[in-house]
């Protein structure tokens, strides 16, 4: 039996500039952390020679051809298992739609898992190499490649993408600054979960048509990143305003009116900024807010679940591993 432990994660500024339309012209940059909230996936091997998955259906086939589920079907075809397994994933979180990277950690989570059940245990930028390889080559989804870095690195990080490659930068924040971040960010349940492909397809056909907006996009992921590195952690409310005001007018499917309301409430009660994880359309609203405002936000947002988290520091990890 193999175990493994993937976090899911917020992005704070870059995101679809780590789309091949973006990056095959100018370099994409995405800063994101990993969070304390996971995707675990179970292996186990069994005695006849079946396979069985286990999410929020259940499946039993006698060949990876059959499965339903994508991304489970592409890791065992590309890892060479076809038989004798069970496979059980388990979410912090609800799986679809929360715009925390539920997808791309399940499919880095679940390689590290297949490659282990192998005895062939891979390095983390295989895991996200080939887990990129899964959803956007063999699956077709219309994403990009942040999540499924941040998956498999966690921390604290900084993506360059190129044509050439993916850069990968550990921002380390010293002298407490990085419980000061940790402590400063919210999470709420907007109460709706939304499928990102479909506003995904619309941002990603929209991508010749506003390339500035997209370098906007950039700038403030390099704003970002110079803030951390330099330990302005209070300007990371301005700046996730600023990148999430340019991500709206990507496409009018990012927001709706009660996510806009939602915001409102928030900066009225001290919020100093936000946005909304993920595609957007619903999902989480990541807030910044110093402490001494959070119960303010909170009585304003009381209509709404918080998600009380801290940032990860791993990336995904095999936390049990029996093999016979």
């Amino acid at each position: 039996m193999i175990i493994t432990q993937t976090p899911l994660r917020i992005s704070f500024a870059g995101g679809l500039t780590d789309f091949a339309d973006f990056y095959t012209r100018e370099d994409g940059l995405v800063v994101s952390a990993a969070i304390d909230k996971y995707i675990f996936v179970i292996i186990n091997e069994r005695f006849d020679d079946r396979i069985y998955i286990n999410y929020s259906k259940r499946e039993a086939v006698d060949h990876p051809d059959e499965i339903e589920h994508d991304l489970i079907r592409e890791a065992l075809r590309l890892t060479g298992v076809t038989r004798g397994v069970e496979i059980t994933t388990l979410t912090d979180i609800p799986s679809e739609g929360s715009g925390l990277g539920s997808s791309s950690s399940i499919t880095v989570g679940l390689l590290n898992a297949l490659y282990t059940y192998c005895g062939n245990p891979q390095p983390t930028e295989k895991l996200a190499r080939d887990a990129c390889k899964i959803e956007i080559e063999r699956c077709g989804q219309p994403i990009g490649k942040q999540d499924q870095y941040i998956a498999a690195y966690g921390g604290l990080r900084g993506f360059t993408f190129t044509p050439g490659g993916v850069e990968v930068e550990r921002l380390g924040l010293a002298n407490g600054h990085t419980e000061r971040l940790s402590d400063s960010l919210m999470l709420f349940f907007t109460n709706k979960t939304r499928k990102a492909e479909t506003v995904l397809r619309e941002q990603k056909a929209n991508m010749t048509t506003k390339f500035a907006l997209l370098k906007e996009i950039r700038s403030v992921a390099e704003s970002t990143r110079e803030a951390l590195a330099s330990g302005c952690v209070d300007r990371m409310g301005e700046l996730l305003d600023r990148g999430w005001t340019w991500k709206y007018r990507m496409s009018g499917l990012v927001s709706n009116a009660e996510i806009d309301s939602m915001y409102r409430k928030a900066r009225d009660a001290g919020a100093t900024g936000g946005k909304v994880c993920g595609a957007g359309g619903g999902g989480f609203l990541l807030l910044f807010c110093p402490l001494p405002s959070q119960p303010l936000v909170r009585e304003a947002l009381s209509d709404y679940r918080e998600l009380p988290f801290n940032l990860e520091r791993d990336g995904t990890r095999v936390i049990f591993n029996m093999r016979r």
